[in-house]
């Protein structure tokens, strides 16, 4: 359609509407392909209706943005986009990647990695029914949690637990359960911010409970906290800041001097540990982090944690402590919104098993293994991954070997740098950008990160498995450059 420099801008856009195709004749156009195999006719209608009119606001857009008009629409070219979203809708967009960025407990991609036990768990429970809240022994109806609750209990020496499906979870359900209405006391120390905007204070604020700051960002000492105590407190709150560290002229209050007040008053204490590990990790070469075990052996009345960080299960809100306290928490209404499904029971029942030898989940639970594993294991495994680079033999590109650092991610460990060897790639045709969005890109995607202009592969989270992925995904990179 060709226009002259007299016509307005409005002629122009009321011709090219009128070139915009009926639903039908698109229709036609796809029936013709065979674009309605595998699809019902009325998404096929529906993604038409959707084409056609966003090509309509394409085209009444234009004249706002003052862009020239001169495209004319069509039922093939309208059709060609609907098959292309048709096809798209075969496609899983939640997929597997390999995490080639050395961050542990990498949040966008998923966190802890479950371990194969937990795997097969899943898979035997959702193949079928199961006793999801059937007591076998008793032949009537049982309670989810008890799934779970004794061995959690074995492990960590806590009389009772509830799971829940992550941890903002748990503490908004623990907060509303104790204090609904009435005063939360926390160290202004402690009122943090996680990923995906959570925070304390807003947790706080949607739970019921009123937020009483006590203390300075750097120093609260426990006066502060006595002083705060009063006929409407409901609770003193601690908050682990696993995502950060305040250095310098500061101080803070234990756990056992809280869960002391707490008693002397008759308030319960509360502690959000975050992360919440069941290992020792300064065995390790780790600065002294806070253990489950550790934690409860203080009295504290409760304890929150994630299941898919340090504990390396899957997504979930840990609660454990003292029974009474928490047969309150089981009795409030938002128990049963924000309680866990099968699949999560199987899985964290399967990962807390490895639990009963801590040595033993050390080996088998990966994100311990990652973050415990030496750098002589891991260069091991970034000298095979050269081998098989370089004996692709790909044209202008060059594969070394690099000491680094990995990070354990998630808001865990935030000060902990973890020695690590990485594979780096750099090439003569192809920048590091565009490499790093090219494998991205790949059926089985690798989620790299560049470093000094070359893209890097940290063999801290990168297994030995996934090499055939990596060998794939480079040959057919350097094929299409």
């Amino acid at each position: 359609m060709i226009f002259e420099e007299s016509d307005t801008m409005d002629d122009k856009i009321r011709e090219l509407l009128k070139t915009l195709p009926k639903i039908d004749e698109v229709l036609l156009v796809l029936e013709k392909d065979d674009a309605f195999e595998g699809v019902s006719r009325d998404i096929v209608v529906e993604k038409c209706r959707q084409i056609v009119g966003e090509m309509r606001k394409d085209i009444l857009g234009s004249k706002k943005r003052g862009e020239k008009v001169s495209v004319p629409c069509s039922a093939v070219k309208a059709a060609r986009e609907v098959r292309k979203r048709l096809l798209a809708l075969h496609d899983y967009s939640l997929r597997r990647v390999v995490n080639a960025t050395g961050i542990i407990l990498h949040t966008n991609l998923g966190r802890a990695p479950l371990c194969g036990e937990a795997l097969k768990r899943i898979i035997d429970v959702s193949e079928g029914y199961s006793n999801l809240e059937f007591n076998l022994d008793k032949g009537k109806r049982g309670i989810r949690y008890d799934h779970v609750k004794e061995i959690l209990c074995c492990v960590s020496g806590a009389e009772d637990a509830i799971i829940v499906n992550n941890n903002a979870a748990a503490v908004l359900l623990a907060l509303n359960a104790l204090s609904e209405g009435k005063e939360a006391i926390v160290s202004r120390g402690e009122l943090i911010e996680i990923g995906g905007a959570f925070r304390i204070p807003e947790v706080m604020e949607k739970s019921g409970a009123i937020l009483r700051e006590v203390g300075t960002t750097n120093r609260t000492h426990f006066s502060d906290y006595e002083n705060a105590v009063c006929g409407d407190t409901g609770l003193i709150l601690k908050v682990h800041t696993s995502n950060f560290k305040v250095l310098g002229f500061t101080d803070e209050i234990g756990l056992d001097e809280l869960v002391e007040l707490g008693k002397k008053k008759n308030i319960p204490v509360m502690n959000d540990l975050g992360s919440g590990c069941f290992v020792p990790l300064d065995k390790y070469g780790f600065e002294r982090e806070p253990t489950v075990q550790e934690v409860l052996k203080t009295g504290v009345d409760v304890v929150t944690f994630s299941g898919d960080k340090l504990l390396g299960g899957p997504q979930a809100g840990i609660i454990l402590g003292k029974k009474r306290i928490l047969d309150k928490i089981k009795e409030n209404p938002l128990n049963r919104a924000l309680r866990i499904d099968k699949l999560t029971l199987a899985a964290l029942e399967a990962t807390m098993m490895h639990y009963l030898d801590l040595d033993r989940a050390v080996d088998d639970v990966r994100v311990l293994r990652s973050l415990t594993e030496p750098v002589a294991g891991v260069k091991k495994r970034a000298d095979e991954l050269l081998s098989i680079l370089e004996g692709l033999s790909l044209k202008d590109m060059t594969f070394s070997i690099v000491e680094e650092y990995s990070m354990a991610g998630g808001g865990s460990l935030p000060t902990q740098k973890i020695p690590t060897v990485v594979v780096a790639v750099s090439s003569h045709s192809i920048s590091p950008n565009r490499l790093e969005r090219e494998l991205r890109k790949l059926e089985v995607p690798i989620i790299a990160r560049i470093c000094e202009d070359k893209v890097i592969f940290d063999l801290r989270t990168i297994t030995e498995e996934e090499f055939v992925f990596m060998k794939d995904g480079m040959e057919l990179i350097a094929g299409v450059s």
